[in-house]
Formats: C-alpha cells, sequence, structure tokens
C-alpha cells in the first residue's frame, strides 16, 4: 500500500512541471474592443408595427478577413497582419449588425426585427457584406466598407449600394485603432439610416 502511494507522489512531481507548459488558449489582450451608437432609442420608449414600419436587419457576411475577433490593417494591396493586443469583444459582423439596429431605429422609427420576429411581418429587409472593418496602413486610417442590399417592402425590387468612411488613426495601436473604427461605423450607418428612411 505504501509502495502504491510512494508511486502515485512521484507521478504527480514528474507532471507539475510540465503543467507550466500546458496552454489551453491564447493570452487574452488587457481590455477588448467594443463599438457603441452614437444614436440611439430613448429607454422607455415603445414602437409599435402598427404604427411605424418594420424592417429586418441581418447580420452581413464577411470574409475569412473578418471572422475573427481580431483588428486587421491592411498594409498594403496583398499584404495583411493584425494589430497586437485588439481584439473586439464579438465578431464585427455582429457588433455592425447592432450598430445598425440602434442607428436605423432612432434616425428613421422604424421598428427593428429581429429574424425570429420577421416571420409574421418582416417588413423591409437590409443585408449585405461588411468587406472593411479594420485600418490601412498605407493611408493611417480606420475604414469600414458596407456593401448594403435593400428590399422594401413595398415590392421584391432589390437595391444595391456602397457605403464607406475613413478616419484618421493617430498610431496603429489598439486603443486608436478602436476609436477611429468606431467613428467611422458610426458614420457608415448614419448613411445607411438617411438611404433606408428616404
Amino acid at each position: 500500500m505504501r509502495t502504491a502511494s510512494l508511486k502515485a507522489a512521484i507521478s504527480l512531481l514528474a507532471i507539475a512541471p510540465l503543467s507550466a507548459c500546458i496552454s489551453f488558449g491564447a493570452k487574452p489582450p488587457p481590455s477588448l474592443l467594443t463599438i457603441t451608437s452614437e444614436a440611439t432609442v430613448p429607454a422607455g420608449q415603445t414602437q409599435s408595427s402598427a404604427t411605424a414600419p418594420t424592417i429586418t436587419i441581418l447580420v452581413p457576411a464577411v470574409s475569412q478577413m473578418l471572422a475573427t475577433t481580431r483588428v486587421p490593417v491592411q498594409s498594403s494591396a496583398t499584404d495583411l497582419a493584425y494589430i497586437k493586443d485588439a481584439q473586439w469583444v464579438e465578431p464585427p459582423a455582429r457588433l455592425f449588425a447592432r450598430l445598425l439596429s440602434d442607428t436605423i431605429s432612432a434616425k428613421t422609427g422604424r421598428v427593428v426585427l429581429s429574424t425570429s420576429q420577421s416571420f409574421a411581418d418582416p417588413g423591409a429587409r437590409l443585408t449585405g457584406e461588411l468587406r472593411n472593418f479594420g485600418v490601412s496602413a498605407t493611408g493611417d486610417e480606420a475604414v469600414v466598407t458596407y456593401d448594403a442590399a435593400l428590399m422594401r417592402s413595398e415590392g421584391h425590387v432589390v437595391e444595391k449600394r456602397r457605403f464607406e468612411a475613413r478616419v484618421p488613426v493617430s498610431e496603429i495601436s489598439a486603443g486608436p485603432a478602436g476609436v477611429a473604427i468606431n467613428r467611422a461605423a458610426n458614420d457608415v450607418a448614419a448613411q445607411v439610416a438617411d438611404w433606408v428612411g428616404r
């Protein structure tokens, strides 16, 4: 019995140095980035599809470059890197879809529906592709590009339009890049809201 206990203790001591070498994931950055809407519906305000048109906003498609929580830096037409210690709290497509929802609701008065809520009355449908959501090193600027496709509730005609905003970045690092991308994303969302609301 004593020999078995001794063998178990020796086994544990042999494994102990390995535990310091094993990592079950990348080390998280000091903080995570997010975007916030500059236009929001006041708390307590009721919206009703009986008195306002509805719109369903789908999460945009993205390329592999944006199918991650990391922040891309385009240094040339063919070279791409990611900003060290810069990471979104969730994928950019979801952040941008939420920003569009908040901005369109606040600026147009439309009732924004989720996909699950839209079965009864989808109203207009907004979808598209988020082409850029990062930094261009050649111009030292944040770039947000959204190719939108809108089907207004009046018919089955699809309207397409590209929206883009560029905001200077003081430094290509997590903090300044996050602030500049937030401003560019809000600019694009406001442009989309004006287009949807007309």
